[in-house]
């Protein structure tokens, strides 16, 4: 029979075996304290070694704003197009190059093509004859008259323009005719020729020879001969105006007094603006200044298109002499109605 240990010797090696640094079961127990998380980490697969390409168109413009312009430009309308492309790059701003190049395209085409044609035409120009380039206008009407007379009568006129690179040629010619009850009351004659010049700048040299025929007022013949300076004041599209200046001599046959040789000073203006695309408003006028006498000559115009080369126009003249003969009334004026035809 086996005996047991005594329970003091048990109590002893139980003391022994417990680890020295055990805590005391009064001391509070302290807990770790756990680190926070840091980023997360993911380990992805390496690249595919060549990486593929996909073919894709870059953006462009929409298809009706584009066709829209196209149309513009197939109709070769300038403004049409302005406003296209002022509504496009306002509804698609993220375009704008897009829009801008193919109205930078037009424009460039259209400025081409207009140079090409300007040295076509230099060049016919350049190699025309004395007798080319000539355009005229024929005028015949009626016109009623005041001052030394006072009646209607039958009116016409003839004018031929040539115009090249630096010479510039007008041609005049004009009548006016009345007979009443076998005697002739308004006979009047005119005719001019002029060559300008031009310089730079909107100046130009002229010439100018004229002659004139009005018994009624006193003058049998006039042979008038100047030459001087112009410039260019406006040069529009629509609208021109030009001065002239300079000495002139006159000699002048009158039907009762003695024939007279006089010098004076010319100065002229010519003024036409196109209203529109049927109406058109010209002025002249000139003057012939000296010591002994001088003349004022203003002519107002008025042309309404009817038809292709083909305009009605309506026109007030004035003639004034500041020494007329014995006889004859220092003003007339003429008011005529005519048809214009273009050639």
């Amino acid at each position: 029979m086996t005996k047991r240990p005594p329970v003091l010797a048990i109590f002893i090696l139980s003391a022994l075996a417990a680890p020295a640094q055990a805590q005391a079961p009064d001391e509070p127990v302290v807990s770790e304290v756990e680190e926070p998380v840091g980023p997360l980490r993911v380990e992805a697969p390496p690249f595919i070694d060549p990486v593929p390409f996909i073919a894709a168109e870059p953006p462009s413009l929409s298809r009706p704003v584009k066709a829209m312009i196209e149309e513009a430009i197939r109709r070769d309308d300038s403004e049409m197009l302005a406003a296209v492309v002022k509504v496009a790059l306002a509804t698609q701003p993220y375009d704008k190059a897009e829009i801008r190049a193919m109205q930078r395209a037009y424009l460039d085409r259209k400025a081409q093509a207009l140079a090409q044609r300007t040295r076509e035409e230099t060049e016919r120009i350049r190699n025309s004859g004395v007798l080319e380039l000539w355009a005229g206008q024929l005028e015949l009407g009626a016109f009623r008259s005041t001052g030394n007379t006072s009646n209607f009568g039958f009116t016409g006129a003839l004018k031929l323009d040539r115009k090249g690179i630096d010479w510039e040629h007008t041609v005049l010619l004009n009548a006016d005719y009345q007979k009443d009850s076998g005697k002739i009351t308004r006979e009047k004659y005119g005719a001019s020729y002029q060559p300008r010049y031009t310089l730079r700048d909107g100046f130009f040299t002229y010439g100018r020879l004229q002659y004139e025929k009005n018994r009624i007022q006193g003058i049998d013949d006039r042979y008038s001969l100047s030459g001087g300076l112009g410039y260019r004041v406006l040069k529009r599209r629509n609208m021109n105006l030009s001065v002239e200046a300079g000495p002139a001599v006159r000699h002048t046959d009158f039907v009762t007094d003695p024939t007279e040789t006089t010098w004076s000073v010319l100065t002229s203006f010519d003024f036409d603006w196109k209203v529109n695309g049927t109406l058109k408003l010209t002025q002249t006028a000139s003057s012939y200044v000296g010591s002994d006498d001088s003349t004022f000559t203003s002519l107002t115009g008025l042309e309404v298109g009817v038809a292709k080369g083909l305009k009605t126009r309506m026109s007030y003249s004035i003639a004034h002499e500041t020494s007329p003969p014995i006889g004859a009334l220092k003003t007339d004026t003429i008011s005529r109605f005519s048809l214009v035809y273009g050639f």
